[in-house]
């Protein structure tokens, strides 16, 4: 996978195209637990065909799937995901800028912060998607990093995604818990 990531990347350099490491690979570039996934990256949907398009000149087969928020590409059976709209955020040049460079095998590689990629993993969760106990290996690795009330506020709109942050401050995974109603009222 790594392999593949660092040819992906040399190509989206090669063709001028602004992007950074997302997901679960950000987390794991920044201290957080392992991903053995698919590669996750984030770019503005501006440069999305125009990256697709390198990547297949590249040799890399690609597909542009329906759901309208990113495109896939494969080499060597591993999948790259092409992000512009992960669950609840945009990529944006702001987002991008604020991408802290990690080394990864050897490679300098900008990565998504901890509190976006949270964002977007918090906002995914639904009642057929409830992977609490990998959000959980990630909060462990990277709690230092993350914008504890940035992260809240984001969340506030998903119930599940409240619910998370309820566990992971039940477990002194955050700084200090938020208060909720019923702290207040004790």
């Amino acid at each position: 996978m790594i392999a593949v990531l660092k040819k992906t990347v040399g190509v989206l350099r090669e063709a001028g195209i602004p992007f950074a490491l997302a997901g679960s690979w950000a987390c794991w570039a920044l201290g957080g637990p392992p991903s053995r996934h698919d590669v996750d990256l984030a770019l503005p949907h501006a440069d999305a065909e125009r990256a697709l398009e390198a990547l297949a000149a590249a040799g890399f087969s690609v597909e542009r799937p329906p759901e309208g928020w990113l495109f896939k590409a494969w080499l060597d059976d591993v999948l790259v995901d092409l992000i512009w709209a992960p669950t609840g955020l945009e990529v944006t040049e702001t987002m991008l800028r604020a991408a802290q460079p990690v080394n990864v095998d050897g490679l300098l590689v900008p990565a998504l912060t901890p509190t976006d990629v949270l964002t977007s993993k918090l906002l995914a969760l639904n009642e057929g998607h409830l992977d609490f106990e990998g959000l959980l290996a990630i909060v462990r690795g990277v709690r230092e990093q993350v914008d504890w009330p940035e992260l809240r506020r984001r969340a506030e709109p998903n119930p599940l995604a409240r619910s998370f942050l309820y566990m992971a401050d039940e477990l002194g995974l955050t700084p200090e818990p938020a208060s909720t109603p019923m702290a207040k009222g004790a």
